[in-house]
Parts: C-alpha cells; sequence; structure tokens
C-alpha cells in the first residue's frame, strides 16, 4: 500500500521535483542516446526532466498506480515529449534482460515490502556496464527548528502508519546495505538533502504537509487504524502551520542514494 495516496497535495510535492533538486547525483552518469527506465515516476516531472539529459534516448516511466500514469501521459503530450509511460509493477517488469542503460528511482524502495528484491528486479533489466540509481528519504533522520511537539507526533504517526503498510521510513541508511545484498558489482553511495529555510519555502513545504496530515491516504488509515483522531490530524496540521510562520523555521530532509552497476562490462 503507497502510505501517500495520490492526494492533490501530494502529487505537488512530486511536481516541485527535478534532476537537478532530486537526482543530482546520477547527473555525470547521464548523455545523450542513453536508454532510461524511470520506475515510481509518479506524475512524471523527473522523468520527463531525465529524457531531456538523455534525448534522443528513449525513456519509459513507469508507477503501479494508474490514475498517476495518466497525468503523467498527459503532461507529457503537454511538454511535446516522446516520454512514454506505462502501469507495472517493480517486481515484475515487463522488459527483457538488459534492456536499459540507466534505471532510476526516487523514493520508492522505502514504501515496499522487500527492497532487496526490488534492487534485484532492477539490477536484472540494466545492462552490464549500466547504472541502477537509487535515492531513498531517512524519516528519523529529518530535522527541524524550532522545536515543535506537533512534528514529533507526525513523524511517530508517519512511522507506524508507514511500516504497518510494510515499509521502512528510515530507508535512506539501509540502502547501501540493500545494494550490497542485491549482487551488484560495484556500488557508490552518498547523500544529499533538500532544505527548507525562507519564507517561500517553509510556506510550501509546511503547507502541503498541514494538508497531507489531514486529506491524503496518510490521514485516513492512521484514523482507521486507530492511530490518530481527525482531531490529532488537525493539530498536527496546525503545527505545520506554525512551523511555517516562524521566522528562522528551518527543514531538512535526509536522503541516502546509490550508483549501482549490475557487473562490469
Amino acid at each position: 500500500m503507497y502510505t501517500h495516496g495520490h492526494h492533490e497535495s501530494v502529487l505537488r510535492s512530486h511536481r516541485w521535483r527535478t534532476v537537478e533538486n532530486s537526482a543530482a547525483y546520477l547527473l555525470e552518469r547521464l548523455r545523450p542516446g542513453l536508454r532510461l527506465l524511470d520506475v515510481g515516476c509518479g506524475p512524471g516531472t523527473i522523468t520527463l526532466d531525465l529524457a531531456a539529459h538523455v534525448a534522443p534516448g528513449e525513456v519509459i516511466g513507469i508507477d503501479a498506480s494508474a490514475e498517476v500514469i495518466e497525468e503523467a501521459r498527459a503532461a507529457a503530450a503537454a511538454a511535446g515529449g516522446s516520454v512514454s509511460f506505462e502501469v507495472a509493477d517493480v517486481y515484475d517488469l515487463p522488459f527483457d534482460d538488459g534492456a536499459f542503460d540507466v534505471v532510476h528511482v526516487h523514493q520508492v524502495l522505502h514504501h515496499v515490502p522487500d527492497p532487496v528484491g526490488a534492487l534485484r528486479a532492477l539490477r536484472r533489466v540494466c545492462r552490464p556496464g549500466g547504472v541502477v540509481a537509487v535515492r531513498e528519504t531517512d524519516y528519523h533522520a529529518m530535522t527541524w527548528a524550532p522545536a515543535n511537539p506537533a512534528l514529533d507526533r507526525w513523524m511517530a504517526l508517519f512511522q507506524a502508519v508507514a511500516r504497518g503498510n510494510g515499509g521502512e521510513p528510515d530507508a535512506g541508511r539501509l540502502l547501501y546495505g540493500w545494494a550490497l545484498d542485491a549482487g551488484y558489482a560495484e556500488v557508490q553511495p552518498s547523500a544529499s538533502a533538500w532544505c527548507f529555510a525562507t519564507p517561500e519555502e517553509r510556506s510550501w513545504w509546511g503547507g502541503h504537509w498541514a494538508e497531507r496530515v489531514t486529506r491524503t491516504g496518510l490521514a485516513e488509515q492512521a484514523v482507521e487504524r486507530g492511530l490518530a483522531s481527525p482531531a490529532e490530524l488537525a493539530e498536527m496540521a496546525e503545527g505545520w502551520r506554525r512551523w511555517a510562520g516562524t521566522p528562522g523555521g528551518w527543514f531538512a530532509v535526509l536522503h541516502g542514494e546509490v550508483l549501482c552497476t549490475p557487473e562490469t562490462r
């Protein structure tokens, strides 16, 4: 189960993501003509950006949600690009062995029950000498100022809901080990962060999380499982708004990253 769901507030966050702010660690491995697969593409923002870096190479985006794939196709049509999008399962990829030069994954593995198995599936469709690039957030490594008890409660709630769905919300710190366990010939680890601190950044980040904690799949699952009441969710949302309105407020999101080579040529 996808913890967040596909409420507009979630997709608004996903549309903000670009190669520069979410896949910079991969940039030096991109060049024109490469064939690329974007796994868990969501509304396709990063996919279309990746396509610009490998044009005229073929780019395919896949996601488990038919709804969000339709949005990605509409975005591609509006952009005039030739990127294609398909509904597919990361554990059962409908592609030949070694079909892609680059396989890109952003914030997918912390939602799946068997991340090592997923990494093995990704390894299969990447050619020898190619690269599987994965970036995963680490929720417990998120940090903010000033102290805010409502955000502490939000963190505990997210951990409980995500783990109840079979996910691992602290995937960032485990990603390197997962890639080694998946049998890649070479694994290059790194880390990077998003930072939200200016008034505009705080308004955007705090505002969309205030909406997400009350209106998305996260909120629905929390109430259904008795983990939080609607009133408690509303208090968390107000905490996000207070944080966003605090001069000097600061929030950092740490990500673990790996560049994995299936095998040498």
